[in-house]
């Protein structure tokens, strides 16, 4: 049975009989109800079966039960009934049945020992209590006893005796000296079982006189003391000594020194012995063996294993100890004694036997009249025990008769119970080692249904999560349940409920129209009872943005997002966790509405971040890993093993690679001889390798750093290695990049890389410089230098080749021979110009140029190639000289040719052509002198127009910047542009070079014009420039323009409109009230003109046929009879036909009769003005004029 509501302290005895009920009728845990129901009695609290009491305290025999109505309470004694009234010492406290004898003034506890037991009763039967043995504590002296001195020889066994008093109960045995301080024990010297001190050797220092037994007991709280006891180790040193005074020379030399013994057990005694042990207590098996060396103890099970997680060795493995013991521990087990000299065993056949327990036990059996019933007990022992009933604590032989009731065994059986078959049934389970007594009522009930569920209680329900509406109900008989939905709402029923035993309605999978009200309706043969229900279902709470894996380098910053979405009517309430825990109390953590911000990342914030959402309904988790990585931590342990003259090896271990995979290892150096605290890179291995092989030079004082590398950074580098510094040898290598370049004509600078120190393998580094000119007989030349980089020859020729080769060597010898190398001494400039230097000239802006090449020979030195230096003369069009701009174009190089881009047209130049070496340049060749031919004019300097009149422009303009040649003539072109951008017949007109200006005639007035003008030269056309004018409206034609709103005429066509209008809305009005339908609204949205809008009195709308559109404007009165708007517009969105799409806007013209003659056209951009010009033609037949 489902149970949901709560207990009051007071009545939760009574609660705990009540869930043993196993009958088909169950009572609900409800406060109010128990208080009304009746019950037997029941036992809730009773003193221990075995009750040792202070005797200097009173004695308190607790008995307390509950029942409908309350129980009284009765004793017996020693099987008697114990009238408590007659004992001034004896008292029961109020409402109890607990029994308090006053033994602290004066009574004496020995006189109420005895077995004691407790009944309850009330009109519904009685209880009984356990058999309550009472005895006082007992912590008797030490009888008097005269012990004497014990004299041991050294190596001998000792059992020093206790011997306690017996006490009740036994007391705890422990062995002090004087100072009561414990005796030490070990596996030669150990206490016992039975509390007596056992040495398996003694020593000399064992001798004392203050062995002392203490016994405490712990029930009274005092502790009693033997007297000492006194022990004496003589050596055999000593006894020798001793026997010599008494005996002969030859009984002397018979007395043996300590011998060694195999052992023997002081306890047990014997081969064999049993053990008897009761099911669930502690077995404890002991072996104390005598022996020298000591013995050690060993234990094994014959036939079997010894017990695993239930074993344990004690008292230096001397005690087995096994708990909780069951029939399956019975068996032989064999503890084994074993030193040097031989072994000792005992074998102990151990028995289990079992005092009775419960494998069922009655159960409270609560019946509605006429039903049947069985009460169950039974139980397990060794020897298996005896059951026997009895009915309210009389034996069931003895008590009345009930015809409901048949006993069989260890079973009662109840058939068609009435309501005086209540009883309290005890059952005794019991054997030779104890018994158990149970409790168990009968309780037949006729009672009406009653609801327990708080009436209109409100269940709130996340949507798609089950829904369990109660109804606790209780009745006996057990009433029928029914749920129904709403308050005329039918039975429910089919596979979208559940319905449980216990009175539950389980909506599976709740939805939104699953909320409202829900009744139930219990009933039986004794009445009828119903209860309303609300339900309500909310939105799920959800995670709509989750936290999200991140990787963060170390000190950075972090934020975890978790957006949630929750019912309007829920509060959530937002928590985060790191690895299932509270946040750390660090403010670097901030917790925001919606995130989780971490400032200055560490490594101890690595881990899991949760963000869980609880509401009072439902609670929603999502989680992300943070990762924390940093350039790993430097690699330590640095290790040279391997040493040879040339290589070593070198192994580290990696540092914490700090959540980011180690890539690389990078091996740096260190030259402490040549470049102390210089660190140069050796080499790199992968990130799984911990150990490198690495090549050395000569005469090197190295060490090593490692260096680890992952995706984040490079670590700090390692400490140093240990230094190692290998052996001199002659250079391994010559120097690199050896050159030969004269800086003079007449030397050879001769330079090399010079070698680096851990390259010179050795000490006193020099260098051996030779040279000979190269196709030429000579014998080398050769000097000795010291560790430099430079060597300078004089007296060379010019600009010849040189062989060249510069050895490494040092006080150990020379590097092997090196290979040569060509140079070349000192350049000059060059000595001859360029010849026959020819111009092609391909167009006006393009030529090209051509010369022979000079000699090598002349160069004198290395050919870089030829420069070209040409100026423009003066142009020829124009015949006025200018500054002279050279420019220089250079061709890399042997080359005899060159295009020279960029030139004027119509223009002389000159030019001359210089060779160029590594030393300059040489002299010029002879100018030569060309000139380009004409091209096409740039765009004159300008175009103005001005002066409009009626039908003439006036056009200035500026001759070309550059003519590039002769002007031949102007070119004009024009052509009208009407208000849509349409252009209109091109007129072009040829002008003569030498005008400047135009005056056009017979234009069309009013009209805008758009004009082309270029120039051209005996070549072609240039660029154009344009420009556009307007020329001015006729006077006369403007003053003849009037608005059409203001005239007569229209304003009476527009009354005729609008009193038609009024008359047609009318009609529609009356069609309408006599149930026909005018779609007035439809053919408004239809056609939305302005001059068709219906018209109310005051705002030109008309009640209820009025347009959106008019709700939403604020319509004022019309003037003058126009239904033209103030700023004389009509606006599109009032007309999709309005005047300003036909003509030119808003001064369309109108025939003397109203008609609009202008030409159609869609909307358009306003052209931007100029000056005073206009972008609109001011009449139609100017429209139309535009395009004649």
């Amino acid at each position: 049975m489902m149970k949901k509501m709560s207990m009051p302290t007071s009545k939760t005895s009574l609660v705990l009989f009540l869930c043993q009920i196993i009958s088909a009728l169950d009572v609900p845990l409800d406060s109010k109800l128990l208080e009304e129901l009746s019950q037997p009695p029941t036992i809730t609290q009773q003193s221990p079966k075995d009750y040792i009491v202070d005797p200097r305290e009173n004695i308190v025999i607790q008995c307390e039960a509950k029942g409908k109505p309350p129980p009284s309470f009765s004793w017996t004694r020693n099987g008697t009934h114990f009238d408590i009234d007659k004992d001034a010492q004896v008292t029961m406290k109020p409402n109890s049945g607990t029994l308090v004898i006053n033994i602290m003034n004066g009574g004496k506890a020995e006189a109420y020992e005895g077995v004691y037991q407790c009944t309850a009763r009330n009109e519904r039967g009685a209880a009984i209590s356990n058999n309550i043995v009472i005895r006082p504590s007992r912590s008797p002296l030490w009888t008097k006893e005269k012990l004497e001195p014990n004299h041991v020889r050294e190596g001998d066994s000792l059992v020093l005796h206790c011997r306690p008093p017996v006490g009740l109960p036994p007391p705890i045995i422990f062995w002090m000296d004087n100072a009561f301080q414990r005796l030490p024990q070990s596996e030669r010297v150990s206490q016992g079982l039975n509390g007596d001190l056992y040495f398996s050797n003694v020593q000399p220092e064992d001798t004392r006189e203050d062995y002392i037994c203490y016994a405490r007991f712990n029930h009274t709280q005092t502790i009693q003391q033997k007297q000492p006891i006194s022990v004496k180790v003589f050596s055999m040193d000593s006894l020798n000594d001793t026997i010599a005074a008494n005996l002969s020379d030859t009984d002397i030399y018979g007395a043996k020194p300590v011998t060694e013994r195999q052992p023997v057990l002081l306890t047990p005694t014997g081969s064999t012995s049993t053990k008897v042990e009761l099911r669930g207590n502690v077995l404890l098996l002991e072996c104390i063996a005598a022996g020298l060396p000591t013995p050690v103890i060993r234990w094994i099970k014959e036939g079997g294993e010894l017990p695993a997680n239930r074993t344990f060795f004690e008292n230096f493995r001397k005690t087995l100890k096994i708990i909780d013991v069951s029939e399956a521990d019975s068996g032989n087990y064999k503890c084994i004694a074993r030193n040097t000299l031989g072994s000792a065993h005992h074998v102990i056949s151990v028995t289990v036997k079992a005092a009775p327990y419960w494998i069922t036990a009655p159960r409270n059996l609560v019946l509605s009249p006429g039903e049947d019933g069985t009460l169950i007990c039974r139980a397990n022992g060794n020897p298996k025990p005896s059951i026997s009933w009895l009915a309210n604590g009389v034996p069931i032989a003895i008590a009345p008769e009930d015809p409901s009731r048949k006993v069989d065994g260890d079973t009662i059986i109840f058939s068609h119970v009435q309501e005086r078959s209540s009883a309290v049934y005890q059952c005794n389970a019991s054997n030779e080692y104890g018994y158990l007594l149970s409790n168990a009522f009968v309780n037949v009930l006729a009672e009406p249904p009653r609801i327990l569920t708080p009436a209109n209680k409100l269940y709130q329900v996340i949507a798609d999560s089950p829904a369990l509406l109660d109804c606790a109900y209780f009745g006996s008989p057990k009433p029928e349940i029914e749920w129904f939905k709403g308050v005329k709402g039918s039975i429910l029923r089919g596979n979208e409920y559940v319905f449980h035993d216990n009175g539950t309605l389980e909506i599976p999978v709740a939805q939104k129209n699953s909320a409202g009200t829900y009744t139930c309706v219990a009933r039986n043969e004794l009445g009828k009872i119903q209860n309303e229900v609300q339900l309500e279902i909310k939105d799920p709470t959800m995670i709509i943005k989750q936290p999200e894996y991140k990787v963060i380098q170390r000190y950075g910053q972090v934020s975890f997002e978790c957006i949630i979405k929750h019912d309007s009517t829920l509060l959530p309430t937002v928590t985060w966790l790191k690895d299932n825990d509270e946040l750390p109390d660090d403010d670097r953590f901030l917790v925001g509405k919606d995130n989780l911000t971490i400032m200055n990342v560490t490594d101890k914030d690595d881990g899991t971040y949760t963000c869980i959402v609880n509401t009072t309904l439902d609670s929603v988790s999502a989680s992300a890993v943070l990762t924390v990585v940093a350039r790993p931590n430097p690699p330590f342990d640095l290790e040279l093993t391997g040493q040879l003259e040339r290589s070593i090896d070198l192994s580290w271990i990696p540092g914490d690679e700090n959540n980011s995979p180690i890539t690389n290892f990078v091996i740096e150096y260190e030259d402490a001889l040549h470049e102390p605290g210089v660190w140069h890179y050796q080499t790199e291995v992968p990130g799984t390798q911990t150990t490198v092989h690495l090549k050395l030079s000569p005469y090197v004082n190295y060490s090593f750093r490692v260096i680890a590398v992952n995706k984040i950074g490079r670590s700090q580098p390692s400490e140093p290695s240990e230094q190692y510094l290998t052996k001199s040898a002659s250079p391994d290598e010559n120097p690199a990049n050896v050159q030969g370049i004269g800086s003079e004509p007449d030397n050879l600078v001769i330079t090399w890389e010079p070698l680096k120190g851990f390259q010179s393998n050795g000490p006193g580094l020099q260098y051996k410089v030779s040279w000979r000119q190269k196709d030429v007989d000579d014998e080398w030349t050769s000097v000795i230098v010291a560790n430099v980089s430079k060597y300078i020859v004089s007296g060379t020729p010019t600009f010849v080749p040189y062989e060249i080769k510069v050895q490494a060597l040092n006080d150990l010898g020379y590097a092997p021979e090196p290979s040569e190398v060509i140079g070349h001494s000192g350049e000059d400039l060059p000595m001859v110009a360029p010849g026959n230097v020819q111009v092609h000239v391909i167009n006006s802006t393009l030529a090209k140029v051509h010369w022979d090449p000079v000699p090598l020979k002349t160069v004198r030195g290395h050919l870089q190639g030829y420069k070209v230096y040409y100026w423009k003369v003066q142009s020829l069009s124009r015949r006025s000289r200018r500054h002279v701009e050279q420019k220089i174009l250079t061709f890399r190089g042997n080359k005899t040719f060159g295009m020279l881009p960029g030139l004027e047209p119509y223009s002389s130049y000159k030019l001359n052509v210089r060779v160029v070496n590594g030393k300059g340049e040489g002299p010029a060749s002879p100018d030569k002198v060309f000139r380009t031919p004409e091209g096409v004019p740039s765009s004159p300097s300008f175009l103005k127009i001005t002066n409009p009149t009626l039908d003439s422009l006036t056009l200035e303009w500026g001759s070309p910047t550059h003519p590039n040649g002769v002007l031949t003539s102007y070119t004009l072109k024009f052509q009208p542009i009407n208000n849509t951008h349409e252009l209109g017949p091109l007129v072009e007109i040829r002008i003569p070079a030498n005008e400047s200006s135009l005056i056009l005639k017979n234009l069309n007035y009013s009209t805008r014009y758009k004009f082309y003008f270029n120039a051209q030269t005996s070549v072609g056309s240039g660029s154009q420039i344009t420009e556009e004018a307007v020329t001015i409206m006729d006077e006369a034609m403007a003053s003849r323009q009037v608005d059409i709103a203001t005239q007569g005429w229209f304003i009476g066509l527009m009354c005729a409109v609008a009193l038609l209008i009024l008359i047609l809305l009318i009609v529609c009005f009356i069609r309408r009230n006599k149930g026909g339908k005018y779609p007035v609204k439809e053919k408004e949205d239809a056609h939305a003109d302005p001059e068709i809008q219906p018209m109310k009195e005051d705002d030109g709308t008309f009640g209820e046929y009025r347009s959106l559109e008019s709700d939403a404007e604020d319509h004022k009165p019309l003037k003058k009879g126009s239904r033209t708007p103030s700023d004389r517009t009509v606006k599109k969105e009032d007309s999709d036909d309005s005047l300003v799409d036909y003509g030119e806007g808003v001064n369309g013209q109108f025939n003397e009769d109203g008609s609009f003659i202008g030409q159609y056209s869609g909307k358009k951009e306003k052209e931007p003005a100029e000056g005073n010009e206009s972008s609109e033609a001011p009449s139609p037949v100017n429209a139309m004029n535009s395009f004649v």
